[in-house]
């Protein structure tokens, strides 16, 4: 009698609330006996928070570049070539036209987010005015970070009447629209240059610039902007948070999510009305109350959407109140949020506290490999596409892409076995408070294995593990870099020996870690990451510009240096109170595991 209800109601119930109620709840399931087969539908709804930056009324466009005052500003990716020669380009063909530098009127940075003040943004807007500005280029975006920062010039100018365009490699065109139309510019507009800029010749530079870029840049800065342009990242706001977005099968749903962009290309649970509402049990959080908002999209974050990312997830509903805090910690402003880079920064975090025995996430061997920490770690990887806004190809920018985050747990009972405190009674917790620390990572993996019981040696092997682990390849970024040290118990146990806390490691790796400041200039020189230093400077000024801004000095060469008793040139690679330590793994190996990446934020678990 049950399956002949379900069967009729499958077929005349239409899309109401009552369908909702009646036919998606997690055993609906639709059969038929004879050969007539219908799959069962559900209602979802949404995992997508609302924006919250209003978009502006952006200037008309200008009609010629004659007579006009332009700005040419911005210092990423070969700009000492290529904005001279657009400098020319003005002369030749409006010679009544002025043009402006980075030198006179500054720079933006990257746009701020709502409600909070940048002096650089405001300094910038005060200039332009002041030189009587009426047309901005910005560029060059090459890369994740810089495209935020070039851009930011764009949209300061556009917020105060000004028309703009950024200079874009190809690759990046699409984040320049995604970044500006989060902060307000509806219509933005990009320059495309053809290629890869660091890697063209001086004359190759001048010649796309002379024959490709600059009539993009006029079509850009004279050109009406159209109704197309105004819609293209429009917005539906007229849907409640908790209403059905969309009705249908699994596949269909699926289909659906991945047009939206709401999915990251796996399997997920679907994020029925009922699922969600048992997340939201959890919480003292009324379903409609904003937790945070989160850049880079800069939308209004509620316990609902959380909630929904978590079903997707396929968290447990007893998870909530952690990834509460973890979306807390996603939108804190001490999170570097290095996360468009092209370099691949991770976001991962670890756990303590009595919510890791309780929520049985691992803290052994193969620990973030567990049920409860993958699911945990699906979360970070839904929230950033749907609570923060990130999203691979259009402003997350990994050149080889992004491993899945991680989430570990730091293994207390070894802790207070060898006498160490934990991590979050050394970043001032109680005890018995739960604690969730987000950090960002450029690598996973790499681990060394130390073979000694010589608690010094095996310092001094994690010491030379980070002056070889930079922020980037060869390490040729800021050689000051937050780090997360990853020890099995077994290691931190022979440290221990030596080191009664975790800080008098860390005291003697600042000063262990120091890198030949030949390797630096070399790697830095030809590896930069954000240009080419060769079309500037030679390498003994590169030589000189190194030793007088990162400290270097004459010491003793490191112990896996020494072949001689004389002083070299050494540079220091760790400060103090940028390294976390952690117990963690599995505890009959040997291992530790040095990750360089993105500052740390600590929430607590309400």
């Amino acid at each position: 009698m049950k399956r002949l209800l379900l069967i009729v109601l499958s077929i005349t119930v239409s899309y109401t609330a009552m369908a909702r109620q009646t036919l998606c709840d997690d055993n609906c399931k639709v059969e038929f006996t004879g050969s007539d087969t219908t799959e069962p539908r559900f209602a979802v709804v949404s995992p997508v928070g609302m924006p919250t930056v209003e978009k502006i009324t952006q200037a008309p466009r200008l009609t010629t570049l004659e007579g006009k005052t332009i700005a040419i500003v911005g210092q990423s990716f070969m700009t000492e070539i290529i904005h001279p020669e657009i400098a020319r380009l003005i002369a030749e063909h409006y010679p009544t036209a002025k043009v402006v530098t980075t030198e006179q009127v500054g720079m933006a940075g990257v746009y701020p987010a709502p409600g909070i003040r940048r002096r650089s943004k405001e300094e910038f807007q005060a200039k332009l005015k002041e030189y009587g500005v009426d047309a901005v280029i910005t560029g060059n975006c090459g890369c994740g970070l810089c495209t935020q920062k070039e851009c930011g010039s764009a949209i300061a100018a556009e917020y105060i009447g000004i028309p703009a365009v950024a200079i874009a490699a190809p690759t990046f065109v699409e984040q320049v629209y995604y970044t500006a139309t989060n902060n307000g510019i509806a219509a933005p507009r990009v320059a495309e240059y053809p290629g890869a800029f660091a890697l063209h010749t001086t004359e190759e530079l001048i010649a796309n610039t002379r024959n490709i870029l600059w009539d993009r840049i006029v079509s850009a800065l004279t050109t009406p902007i159209t109704e197309d342009e105004l819609n293209r990242h429009k917005v539906d706001t007229t849907k409640g948070i908790t209403d059905d977005v969309y009705y249908g099968t699994t596949e269909q749903i699926t289909g659906h999510f991945e047009q939206m962009k709401w999915t990251d290309g796996l399997p997920f649970n679907l994020p029925t009305y009922e699922r969600v509402m048992r997340f939201i049990e959890h919480t003292d959080y009324t379903v409609e109350q904003t937790v945070t908002v989160l850049p880079i999209a800069h939308r209004n974050t509620t316990a609902w959407h959380i909630a929904v990312n978590g079903v997707m997830a396929d968290c447990k509903p007893e998870y909530m109140p952690l990834l509460i805090a973890i979306t807390e910690a996603l939108g804190a402003p001490e999170f570097r949020r290095t996360l468009a880079s092209t370099h691949g920064w991770t976001p991962y975090c670890w756990i303590n506290g009595p919510i890791v025995k309780q929520l049985g996430i691992a803290t052994g061997q193969g620990g973030i490999n567990s049920t409860a920490n993958m699911a945990i770690a699906r979360f970070i990887n839904l929230a950033l596409i749907n609570l923060a806004g990130y999203y691979v190809g259009d402003n997350r920018m990994g050149t080889f892409g992004y491993p899945m985050p991680w989430v570990l747990a730091e293994d207390e009972a070894s802790c207070e076995k060898i006498g160490w405190q934990p991590y979050h009674i050394r970043a001032g917790f109680d005890k018995n408070q739960s604690v969730v620390t987000l950090c960002s990572a450029l690598t996973w993996g790499g681990n060394m294995a130390p073979a000694t019981t010589d608690a010094q040696r095996i310092m001094e092997l994690m010491a030379w593990d980070i002056t070889e682990r930079g922020q980037f390849a060869l390490g040729s970024g800021k050689q000051y870099t937050h780090r997360t040290i990853l020890l099995t118990p077994s290691v931190a146990a022979t440290l221990a020996t030596k080191y009664s806390t975790p800080e008098l490691l860390e005291a003697d790796l600042i000063k262990t870690a120091r890198r030949p400041t030949s390797e630096r200039v070399f790697a830095n020189y030809y590896a930069n990451p954000g240009s080419n230093p060769e079309q500037r400077r030679t390498l003994n000024q590169w030589q000189w510009h190194i030793t007088n801004s990162e400290d270097s000095q004459l010491t003793p060469p490191p112990v896996w240096h020494a072949t001689s008793d004389s002083k070299i040139a050494t540079i220091p690679t760790m400060k103090q109170g940028m390294t976390a330590i952690l117990i963690t793994g599995d505890e009959s190996r040997n291992k530790v595991q040095i990750m360089p990446g993105g500052g740390f934020v600590s929430r607590a678990v309400r």
